[in-house]
């Protein structure tokens, strides 16, 4: 009787445990494999691709109620990438992103809208050059899982999105260069799993 009883109690520890851990699990950005990605029009002749490369930051993702899933990042602009160093000098001057003054931007959600099995609208305030605006990314949910070559647990999200760079007070070269830019992000992100100790302080 003992014995089950010790049972019984340990049972309905790790059920008070596991729901508070699955209803929300911390995610932080696979950098190797999250891409962001922008592309702008060149004089109407094509669209030209840029990226950011040194960013920060995470995600929460409740898969029993995506809504109540967010997400951040910081992106310093010095990091951006054109593939070009004159063109990649031009863009961090102060025509453009203005890094001395600038040295980083970022995005924080404010709602989760859900719109489909796999699909969200996560709308958040982008602070780019000191002007802060709403945005919204649309966002497909591709896959969730133990990653086959590792004991980690990956979830991956392709997002994309289209602003004014003018709503920002970045106007240098309008209309001749595009003002409308689709923004275009890959994100893995591997979960940060719960110690003991936090284990301990839910229960508490």
């Amino acid at each position: 009787m003992k014995k089950f009883l010790g049972l019984a109690a340990a049972a309905l520890c790790l059920m008070s445990v596991r729901p508070a851990y699955a209803e929300t699990e911390q995610y932080a950005f696979d950098k190797l494999h999250t891409q962001i990605i922008f592309f702008v029009s060149h004089l109407g002749y094509s669209h030209s691709e840029g990226k950011f490369l040194d960013f920060d930051g995470g995600f929460t993702f409740d898969r029993t109620d995506p809504s109540k899933s967010s997400v951040e990042v910081t992106i310093n602009t010095a990091g951006l990438n054109m593939d070009d160093q004159k063109w990649d000098d031009h863009l961090k001057s102060a025509d453009f992103f203005d890094v001395e003054k600038f040295p980083t931007m970022t995005f924080k959600s404010t709602n989760v809208e859900v719109t489909g099995d796999d699909t969200a609208n996560i709308t958040g305030d982008l602070t780019l050059l000191g002007v802060t605006k709403p945005v919204t990314l649309a966002v497909k949910h591709n896959k969730s899982g133990k990653h086959p070559f590792g004991d980690k647990y990956v979830s991956g999200f392709s997002a994309t999105a289209t602003i004014k760079r003018s709503d920002f007070g970045m106007k240098y070269g309008l209309p001749l260069l595009g003002d409308d830019v689709d923004i275009h992000i890959e994100v893995e992100g591997d979960r940060v799993e719960p110690t003991a100790s936090d284990a301990a302080s839910d229960n508490k």
